[in-house]
């Protein structure tokens, strides 16, 4: 691909992210997560606040019950008893359970589940003015190579909510930049190999929001993979407080400034919020 096509491409891909981060039920819409060991004590007998129905959590999911004057709706019909609910697999768009606009989505970490809104008229979604993403410069498209651990390895990192959480990480994306070496540690997406990386760089905090992701794909077969820092994702957490993202795992800060991709919201005054 030549730099003029690569350039074109890579805009397109911009447009589409803003278009899918603003759209009714992007993360700017996420207004909460409840979780039910925290957010039901018994003194409100399953009540969750600003949540409609009554919530409790089993092994098998979440049971709702609501009567009609809640007002939720299930498979868009309204929701008059009881329904055991799974964690949400598809978008937040597609969820069986509404309020009004407003969706509910299950959803399940490390065993614990939480109750989310979507709401298309959050503050987040009516301030947005766009991402702030440097233009697309070849510099930063990198030849880089997938090594596997061998074996999945799980590190306990800090979330964006302030918990410590399990990270599984399957190898290590190795690439050069300004004549050195250097590694991300990556997960491996179970159904289809593709890498994700959460990490930080001399612009982060600075410039950049404090962390950013990335998602370079699939490695081919002798494990080569372009690292495209042009692509440079910011987590769900720089657009919604409610996210649970994880911070860069040990040996994931980059000791160069990754000035490409996605940097921060567009008219943020701190980069890091």
């Amino acid at each position: 691909m030549s730099d003029d096509e690569a350039t074109t491409a890579w805009r397109r891909w911009h447009e589409q992210r803003v278009a899918t981060v603003s759209a009714p039920y992007g993360p700017l819409a996420l207004t909460g997560t409840h979780w039910l060991s925290e957010s039901v004590p018994e003194d409100l007998e399953g009540r969750i606040p600003a949540v409609p129905g009554r919530w409790r959590a089993g092994a098998d999911g979440v049971l709702v019950s609501a009567c009609a004057e809640d007002g939720l709706e299930l498979d868009g019909k309204p929701l008059d008893g009881e329904a055991l609910l799974a964690a949400d697999a598809g978008r937040p768009a597609d969820s069986r359970l509404a309020a009004g606009e407003v969706r509910l989505v299950v959803i399940r970490r490390e065993g614990e589940w939480a109750v989310r809104t979507y709401d298309p008229g959050s503050a987040a979604r009516r301030a947005f003015r766009g991402i702030e993403a440097t233009p697309y410069d070849p510099a930063f498209a990198l030849p880089g190579r997938f090594r596997p651990y061998g074996e999945d390895r799980t590190v306990q990192v800090e979330n964006a909510d302030g918990r410590a959480r399990g990270l599984g990480l399957g190898g290590e994306l190795l690439f050069e930049y300004g004549g050195a070496r250097h590694a991300l540690h990556v997960a491996v997406d179970a159904d289809d190999g593709s890498l994700w990386a959460v990490f930080a760089d001399a612009t982060s905090g600075d410039s950049s929001y404090r962390f950013r992701f990335l998602r370079p794909g699939t490695p081919g077969p002798d494990g080569g993979i372009t690292v495209d820092l042009n692509r440079a994702l910011l987590p769900p957490c720089a657009f919604a407080d409610h996210f649970i993202c994880p911070f860069p795992p040990p040996g994931n800060t980059l000791p160069f400034a990754a000035a490409a991709g996605e940097r921060r919201l567009k008219g943020a005054l701190v980069a890091g919020n």
